[in-house]
């Protein structure tokens, strides 16, 4: 793989860091495109973008000290220790201040923001196969197995290449939701929620084809928070559908009909 690109020295461009810039570039045009659709605030896109990629920095790196269990003041200004679910929680918290500070309704514009977190993630898993940084699976004799000699973590001996199923993953998963999203715009929230569903269901359907340390038996801390993830998405999706709708009145036209029908025949009687 090419962990690399083009190296300058101590500076270089690094195949991450372009397909993480990628994805964000990336989600602010397509949010962009659907704030306006909804005749929302559109320039809000940059900002939610921006508080997202701050906010899952700094919560990806609590998360990855947490569950190292130590924080280690050197990790946290280094390129390692991405952890996607505590970036998730951080960005969320982050983009949620964006939000309530700006004149956008908040249901309808997470809603907005749900599918393109899979977009962006599944961007992101690229940059993850082509630096080879370790999120790939045990070894195999598939006909599509990878070996990493030259990734940030190298490895010789084929293995399953799990960044290429969760990217394939979350972008039928963005599609799915991309292609219906209209049909749940009459009930907020419901977006976001399937969101967090299949988010979940994605993380951890790939956890069976990652070398991560099993915490609970044949689990791992990833499939943990995928259940609750999938918990939340389904309980916010049946509260969203619960709750009544506002309805809004409207003048009768039965009322306005005899007034608008009685001037022409009392104009007439006075002629």
């Amino acid at each position: 793989m090419y962990p690399t690109l083009v190296d300058f020295g101590p500076f270089g461009i690094h195949s991450f860091g372009l397909m993480l810039a990628t994805a964000f570039i990336t989600v602010v045009f397509v949010l962009q495109y659907e704030l306006q659709r909804r005749g929302f605030v559109a320039e809000l896109a940059g900002g939610i973008v921006m508080a997202a990629a701050v906010g899952g920095v700094v919560g990806a790196k609590i998360y990855s000290a947490l569950l190292d269990g130590s924080i280690n003041i050197h990790e946290l200004f280094s390129t390692a220790g991405l952890v996607w679910y505590g970036g998730l929680i951080g960005g969320c918290i982050a983009v949620t201040i964006v939000i309530l500070r700006s004149p956008n309704p908040y249901l309808p514009t997470i809603d907005i923001i749900g599918p393109t977190l899979l977009l962006g993630y599944g961007i992101g898993r690229i940059g993850c196969l082509l630096a080879g940084d370790g999120d790939y699976g045990p070894p195999s004799d598939v006909p599509w197995a990878m070996a990493f000699p030259n990734g940030t973590v190298p490895t010789d001996v084929p293995v399953h290449p799990t960044p290429i199923y969760e990217s394939l993953m979350s972008f039928a998963f963005f599609g799915l939701l991309w292609s219906q999203r209209r049909r749940f715009e009459s009930v907020p929230g419901t977006t976001f929620g399937l969101s967090l569903i299949l988010l979940g269901i994605e993380r951890f359907i790939a956890e069976f084809w990652r070398i991560t340390p099993r915490v609970l038996g044949w689990m791992t801390a990833a499939q943990i928070f995928s259940i609750v993830a999938f918990i939340v998405g389904i309980a916010l999706v049946f509260w969203m559908r619960s709750r009544p709708r506002a309805v809004v009145a409207v003048p009768s036209a039965e009322v306005a009909a005899p007034a608008e029908q009685s001037s022409p025949r009392r104009r007439r009687r006075r002629r």
